[in-house]
């Protein structure tokens, strides 16, 4: 099996720092604080895959230094750098960065079309659409989530589950479908304005238990009832600290307790003697550390068609937060159509991903609940 790999080296350093993607704003989320993440979290893939004897029998493909070849020496897999030119450091507010842009993905893309049976990318949704702009339908292509915004439906549920996936691809279990490539429109995102477009339709792996939809709004009709939700949560919450999560769904719930909230950020929300006061706008990861002392709850709500509650575009619920906040403390509010199936969590975390798996209410109404499996 000849498997291409390559890596966004900066893919979803955007996230826990509230830019909601990293495109064009890299220096801006290094000053927030932000990190590379995705070489790691493409070492968990890589780990997961050499637990399976079939694994000896990839040979990969990839790019230079933090593009794949950095992730593979540590493994004992074969596999061959493709150098299609130099690759650059840059300094950032004392942070060293590969100089790479989107032209390398696509560029390797094309160098590996010809060469694999399936090409393996980690990144988000411009990852996604930088590589299927390069090889169309001529290669399947599987996606590592290490990004932001992961809302096409050619991701992996988990670094760990893309391994598993591509092991099953190996060994002819699993069947190539159609799926959707979808991007947002980041300076529109970052504005609180939702501008998706679908690029196309793209081949990749699939089985159900280790592949995420694509991303779905909620409809005209289960908006109404979402109104009435949304009055029926304000009048149950109580004093205290608040972190309201993103989505139309608990943006309801901001305007209802008039705040000047987010609609894709999250929000720090204190509620003192029935008054309502705004904390934090669009808050990051550090602030809402601060406010772990104060047993916070959580309002949150699960991404249609991706079926997430966390991990999927609100990073800033890191596992460092989520480590410190009861699950009894989460509040889930969603639409009925989005838990008809079980929801997951990644945090990058096993013990906190475990914390969060089993069982959880999710608020489908007023005076509705649902009992919903968190996997």
């Amino acid at each position: 099996m000849r498997v291409g790999l390559i890596i966004n080296p900066i893919a979803g350093m955007g996230g826990k720092v509230a830019l909601k993607g990293t495109d064009g704003v890299v220096e801006e989320a290094i000053r927030r604080g932000a990190e590379p993440i995705a070489l790691d979290l493409v070492k968990l893939f890589l780990s997961e895959l050499s637990h399976y004897d079939e694994s000896k029998d990839i040979e990969f493909f990839t790019g230079p230094k933090e593009l794949g070849e950095y992730a593979l020496r540590g493994f004992n897999f074969s596999y061959q750098v493709l150098k299609h030119r130099e690759i650059d450091y840059k300094e950032i507010f004392g942070v060293r960065i590969p100089d790479t842009t989107s032209e390398d993905t696509k560029t390797l893309a094309k160098l590996m079309a010809d060469k694999v049976d399936i090409l393996v990318f980690a990144g988000g949704d411009g990852t996604a659409r930088d590589v299927y702009s390069a090889v169309n339908r001529k290669v399947p292509i599987l996606g590592i989530p290490t990004g932001v915004k992961m809302f096409s439906g050619v991701f992996a549920s988990s670094p760990e589950d893309a391994a598993k996936l591509l092991i099953e691809f190996l060994k002819g279990n699993a069947q190539i479908v159609e799926r959707e490539i979808l991007d947002l429109d980041e300076d529109s995102y970052r504005k609180d304005e939702v501008r998706v477009r679908l690029y196309g339709t793209a081949l990749t792996p699939y089985l159900e238990t280790l592949v995420q939809g694509s991303k779905e709004p909620t409809t005209v009709d289960e908006s109404e009832e979402l109104e009435a939700l949304a009055e029926a949560i304000v009048e149950e919450l109580e004093d205290g600290i608040y972190f309201l999560g993103a989505g139309s769904t608990v943006k309801t719930i901001k305007d209802k307790l008039g705040i000047d909230g987010t609609l894709l950020g999250v929000d720090i929300v204190e509620i003192k003697d029935g008054r309502v006061r705004l904390l934090v706008k669009d808050a990051q990861e550090k602030d809402l550390l601060k406010f772990i002392n104060r047993n916070p709850k959580i309002i949150v709500t699960v991404v249609g068609g991706v079926n997430f509650l966390f991990g999927r575009g609100n990073q800033q619920f890191s596992s460092d937060v989520l480590r410190h906040i009861p699950k009894e403390n989460i509040i889930v509010v969603a639409a009925p159509s989005k838990v008809e199936k079980p929801i997951r969590v990644y945090t990058g975390d096993k013990e906190v991903d475990k914390m969060l798996k089993g069982y959880i209410r999710v608020k489908i109404g007023p005076w509705r609940d649902r009992i919903v499996k968190v996997i």
